[in-house]
């Protein structure tokens, strides 16, 4: 497959033109038997990515570089214009950003979640996604039972909630794994190792001893949805040094997500976030809300970067069923209503796309290249050949244009400067 230039009628940036990113966290896929052989973008009902890929630009682009893992933090920080083999330093440190907790040049931050690993297995990476105000309660009673010098605990939204380590006295970062890599299985093989892993190793031990004794937590157990078991420490790193999209680009505007990562990149990168009451990052969360904010958020804002975590949730779960209701939601509560939105703008570019795969049969993210598109307002972009345009949304349509884009941190550049770096 070429990598192939696009060119794009640009002029300089002024205050008409909107620049949107939908993101469908896990969309892409690997061919189900039990669909045919087909993917879930094949077998999922999404007219409206599909009028996208028939009357816009589609192809394929790789978001992880070649021998990084295939995380979340990693493609979605190239989705933002920023190449990860220069700029990511660990996903914990970004979440932290978000939740305005200060990083000294000294201090490393580690993802905390809170999970079900009883019998030495991880049975459930999510607690079966924790209500944010149990796992509030779960936090604090960490921070007060668990008592080791320069450890703190913040409470985030849902299962993921961040451990900060101050003065961390090693050079290197203890070595981890993401609990949603190992769902199902034994866990001694991946706790912690290397510099630091006795006092990460201590704090997920006695996480179970405290959450078990507490009786506070049972108390609110019976209330709030969640079955919280012990803590586990993944994705730490030092807070991350990078130029805005403003002095990258000139751009200003907002996240809309319901995870801390998302919002942390935005901030990092000098866009603000926009609150969701009801954004859950599954299923039922609140896609009105998300879409009604894309609105606000494009009245002052040139870009807008809208995040729905559901699809990568159902891709973690196994569940086929799921991740074919969060694709096809995502399209008719999300898409759908963001083309009616910038409709009302003379001047609008639009990129629709996963972060990485999330196959149902490997539960995990995959380095696979994932499908694109991108639309615009009729007559901004000059494709000079119709052979980008696709059947549909999917990859199997996408890899058939013919067009590959080595790197996915250049789809910003494209967008703003309509050409591609050789």
């Amino acid at each position: 497959m070429l990598i192939l230039a696009i060119s794009i009628k640009w002029c300089s940036m002024n205050n008409k033109r909107k620049y949107v990113i939908l993101l469908g966290d896990g969309m892409a896929d690997l061919p189900i038997e039990e669909i045919g052989g087909k993917t879930i973008l094949e077998q999922a009902e999404t007219p409206n990515m599909d009028f996208i890929a028939r009357n816009g630009i589609c192809g394929m682009t790789h978001t992880v570089p070649e021998g990084m893992a295939p995380g979340s933090d990693t493609a979605n920080l190239s989705i933002f214009g920023y190449d990860p083999a220069k700029y990511f330093t660990g996903r914990a440190p970004l979440e932290a950003i978000n939740m305005d907790i200060h990083l000294g040049v000294n201090d490393v931050a580690f993802r905390c979640n809170i999970v079900n690993a009883s019998g030495g297995l991880m049975n459930d990476f999510t607690s079966a996604h924790i209500d944010s105000r149990l796992t509030e309660i779960v936090i604090n009673e960490l921070a007060e039972n668990i008592t080791i010098p320069d450890i703190e605990f913040y409470p985030g939204v849902s299962y993921r909630n961040i451990v900060v380590w101050r003065n961390y006295p090693y050079s290197g970062i203890t070595v981890t794994t993401p609990p949603h890599d190992i769902q199902t299985q034994k866990t001694e093989p991946f706790l912690p190792s290397g510099d630091g892993a006795d006092i990460l190793r201590r704090i997920m031990s006695e996480s179970a001893g405290v959450i078990a004794s507490s009786e506070k937590i049972k108390k609110f157990k019976a209330e709030f949805k969640g079955d919280p078991e012990s803590v586990w420490l993944w994705g730490g790193g030092r807070r991350p040094e990078m130029e805005t999209l403003n002095e990258k680009f000139g751009l200003n505007g907002y996240t809309i997500s319901a995870v801390d990562l998302i919002h942390g990149i935005g901030k990092a990168a000098g866009l603000k976030s926009l609150h969701v009451d009801g954004a859950t990052g599954y299923l039922d969360t609140n896609y009105e809300g998300k879409t009604a904010a894309l609105a606000r958020g494009l009245k002052d804002g040139d870009l807008v970067f809208l995040h729905v975590e559901a699809p990568d949730e159902s891709g973690h779960e196994g569940n086929l069923e799921h991740k074919l209701q969060a694709v096809r939601d995502f399209d008719s509560r999300v898409v759908g209503p963001a083309l009616e939105i910038l409709k009302s703008y003379d001047e609008y570019i639009l990129l629709v796309m996963p972060d990485h795969p999330t196959p149902v049969k490997v539960r995990t993210h995959t380095s696979d290249a994932v499908p694109f598109c991108i639309y615009s307002t009729p007559g901004l972009f000059d494709t000079g050949n119709k052979k980008y345009r696709a059947e549909a949304y999917s990859e199997k349509d996408a890899k058939r244009t013919g067009l590959l884009i080595d790197k996915g941190s250049r789809l910003m550049e494209i967008m703003v400067k309509g050409k591609l770096l050789s």
